[in-house]
């Protein structure tokens, strides 16, 4: 059933995308859009690269999911204790300042909570600018199909 969700959840994001860019043509009536419901938490968030010294694993391209990174990727890494507050493996996310959606694809050491971080690539310059702030993070948390 949660796969039939998050599925739905990332057809929806992907048709979303699509038709925005026929904004003058008519389409049927904006009342029967699907809606995607957001939930708010502020949480520290940094970035982490695909390099054998910072994931600890002989294939620093391969996720605690499963999940082979790649640059360009928009996925994100969340401490343990978001899995129950809805930061499921392939959850959509937004996050303050970028324009993107990402994709939950990692997991983090237990010894990290209220903390996401940002995959990218094998840029590690920019990763060390980011730096760690403090910014408002989105997690898709329901989709609503309206009633025609």
């Amino acid at each position: 059933m949660l796969y039939i969700k998050v599925f739905s959840l990332l057809f929806l994001l992907v048709l979303l995308s699509f038709s925005a860019g026929f904004s003058s043509c008519n389409f049927s009536s904006q009342k029967t859009k699907p809606k995607v419901v957001w939930d708010t938490l502020e949480l520290t968030v940094s970035a982490y690269n695909s390099v054998h010294w910072q994931t600890s694993k002989e294939n620093s391209n391969l996720t605690a999911w499963g999940d082979t990174l790649k640059p360009g990727l928009k996925a994100i890494a969340v401490s343990r204790d978001l899995i129950s507050r809805g930061f499921k493996h392939n959850t959509p996310v937004k996050i303050e300042g970028f324009d993107s959606i990402y994709l939950v694809k990692d997991k983090m050491h237990y010894r990290w909570s209220n903390k996401i971080d940002i995959y990218m690539g094998n840029n590690v310059q920019k990763a060390r600018n980011f730096g760690r702030k403090k910014l408002k993070v989105y997690v898709a948390v329901d989709t609503i199909f309206p009633s025609e």
